[in-house]
């Protein structure tokens, strides 16, 4: 059974059914609590699909949920006979990690009451759950001490068999009219959002300089244009308005693709020249572990999820986060040095291989569930 709020897709062999809150949260509810009583209202509506399956005699060995947005708060309080796992991916904190990291959005004491109450379902799960996974060490490192034994470190998995390289890559995607087949130079970047958590602002400067100093080169930019984590711009405007208002850049040669299906996804990490990847210390983005997989030379940001995975000079190329200058003149580097970078991609890729490919990390997901569930 697949419980969800997303109309949208199913799974051959998977029974769907969909989740509803009853109402929204209400406008005069505390700011710091705004956020709880959305989960409360997630988890409720959920609670009551979970009660229409016990009524007609369903009671699940497993419950796996995502930990975070109150979806599995309610589970033991339906089922409390069966073991619950919850995906546990970040642990907030007003300082060390993401929240204070960036000096151009300094916080407040608001702030940091702010994100404290922030975890409230969280500790939720956390307490209620037989079992956690968290996806890398620097994600379980966030959690409480006390509750680090409870979480085991396992990836999701990177189906390393469809993310690989291609012996003749050509850049050709005739469903948004791109066609780069004949340019030898091409940057790449890809994030959900376009925004300071995946370093949108510091990319952006830095792919001034890169074309600038390389004119045959082409920068392809996957992802929406909006701001999946962090703060959105007053007023409505965008990041990437923003900043192409204050770089200059060359639109014939700057492409913004938006959101991409996989096959077309894959094609642009197969043809990357350079791919850039910043992020604050926050979750590990799926798409840099795809992107080695895929064996490009990663120019990534010098903060702890990039450097758990990527040893600079071994299998990736590592930059300080706020220059763009530096990031720009790695990948200047790498542009001009093509052949020097071959091994580096081949590693990037064999790290994929032996610590994040799916081929592993589902059994490993599976027989931790599977010890679990044979306890009594």
């Amino acid at each position: 059974m697949f419980i969800t709020a997303r109309e949208e897709g199913n799974i051959n062999g998977v029974n769907k059914m969909l989740f509803k809150k009853h109402r929204d949260v209400r406008p005069e509810t505390h700011h710091y609590l705004r956020r709880f009583e959305d989960a409360v209202l997630q988890g409720q509506a959920v609670c009551r699909e979970l009660a229409k399956l016990k009524a007609q005699g369903f009671v699940p060995d497993v419950v796996y949920g995502h930990s975070g947005e109150g979806v599995p708060i309610f589970v033991k309080d339906i089922f409390p006979q069966s073991k619950l796992v919850c995906l546990f991916e970040w642990f907030y904190h007003a300082h060390g990690s993401d929240v204070d990291f960036d000096p151009a959005f300094p916080i407040t004491v608001d702030d940091e009451l702010r994100v404290r109450v922030k975890n409230a379902p969280i500790l939720l799960d956390l307490d209620s759950c037989d079992r956690g996974i968290s996806p890398t060490n620097w994600q379980h490192s966030q959690f409480p001490q006390e509750y680090r034994s409870k979480i085991s470190v396992i990836h999701d998995g990177i189906d390393t068999e469809f993310i690989r390289p291609a012996s003749e890559p050509a850049l050709v995607l005739p469903r948004i009219g791109l066609d780069l087949s004949g340019v030898t130079e091409i940057v790449t970047y890809v994030a959900r959002g376009m925004e300071p958590y995946r370093g949108f602002p510091q990319f952006m400067e830095a792919i001034q300089l890169i074309t600038e100093e390389r004119p045959k080169c082409h920068v392809v930019i996957v992802g929406a244009d909006r701001v999946a984590y962090g703060r959105t711009l007053p007023e409505g405007q965008t990041y990437k308005q923003a900043m192409l208002e204050k770089v200059k850049i060359d639109p014939a040669r700057v492409h913004f693709t938006g959101l991409l299906p996989k096959p077309e996804y894959l094609k642009v990490l197969q043809a990357s020249s350079a791919h850039i990847y910043l992020t604050y210390p926050f979750v590990l983005s799926w798409s840099m572990l795809e992107a080695m997989a895929a064996g490009c030379v990663v120019v990534g940001s010098d903060t702890p999820p990039v450097t758990e995975v990527i040893t600079d000079g071994e299998n990736g190329l590592l930059v300080d986060f706020f220059s763009p200058p530096q990031i720009a003149a790695r990948v200047v580097e790498v542009l001009t040095r093509p052949g020097e970078y071959e091994d580096l991609r081949r590693k990037a890729r064999q790290t994929i291989v032996d610590r994040y490919a799916l081929r592993d990390m589902l059994p490993a997901q599976l027989n931790m569930i599977a010890k679990l569930v044979a306890k009594k």
